[in-house]
């Protein structure tokens, strides 16, 4: 099995998404295995899934590509316990929020490539925007692996890994940015007057109709904005209200603060 088992270590929702992600790519389920401590959840992803759930020793041992997606406190404890049983030729994809790719070669056996990967929650929905980074052993093959994983759940990015601090204040946190800003909308529609339902629909359809404007038309941003906005119009009162209220710079102090957070948290010694 080795080079066609992918075996998920975690089964909680990220790891469940990148499972039923894979399934509907056609992947075989066959040669697919998830390690997972809590028996009720794995026999829940088995029966739910149809994939085997192993324990961790087993489920990697023969894998050609082991996905690491337990929590971040967890992933010292997991690696210790599989390093032993990894193939020599495998490819070790981490999912874990924040740590470098470092920790993870210096766990494992000297020269095992490994991935980084930088997730987001709309994984769950098959949309998520994810941001690979090589470690010191990952050649572009290893990436072009991992990228083919990652884009059955969404699209894929690489980066540097220095850039990974600065990608998760981005898209790793982004959705709490659109979500609080929808929340601020709705809110500001009932205050207008409009019943909850009603504000909470405008909200969702303006967010996906504008998401789909920006990926789908090509046009920068300022273009889309400057075609909404008509002269001492609505619009234009509504932005120069939003600017007088400092929304730029909110927003660059909210991505540097996370930023900041991600490295404090990916070098916790420091």
């Amino acid at each position: 099995m080795t080079g066609t088992r992918i075996a998920v270590l975690g089964g909680g929702r990220i790891g469940e998404a990148l499972l039923g992600g894979l399934l509907a790519a056609g992947r075989d389920a066959g040669e697919l295995v998830v390690a997972e401590r809590s028996a009720d959840r794995a026999a829940e992803l088995t029966e739910k899934l149809g994939v085997a759930a192993l324990p961790l020793t087993d489920a990697v041992r023969g894998a050609g590509t082991v996905v690491v997606a337990v929590k971040p406190q967890d992933v010292v404890t997991v690696l210790g316990e599989i390093a032993g049983a990894l193939d020599p030729d495998v490819l070790v994809v981490s999912l874990a929020a924040g740590l470098p790719t470092a920790l993870f070669e210096g766990a494992l056996p000297e020269g095992t490539p490994v991935v980084r990967v930088m997730p987001n929650t709309p994984m769950l929905l098959g949309a998520a925007m994810c941001v690979l980074s090589p470690g010191a052993h990952a050649g572009s093959e290893h990436l072009d692996r991992a990228e083919a994983l990652l884009s059955t759940v969404g699209e894929v990015l690489r980066v540097e890994e220095s850039k990974q601090d600065a990608a998760t204040a981005l898209s790793g946190s982004g959705p709490a940015y659109f979500f609080l800003v929808a929340e601020a909308m709705i809110e500001a529609g009932v205050a207008l007057g409009l019943a909850r339902p009603a504000a909470t629909e405008l909200t969702v359809q303006t967010a996906l109709g504008a998401a789909r404007m920006l990926r789908e038309s090509g046009e920068h941003p300022t273009v889309l904005r400057e075609n909404v906005t008509s002269p001492a119009g609505t619009t234009a009162a509504a932005l120069a209200a939003l600017e007088r209220h400092g929304l730029r710079t909110a927003f660059t102090a909210a991505a540097t603060a996370a930023r900041d957070r991600s490295v404090e948290l990916g070098h916790p010694e420091g």
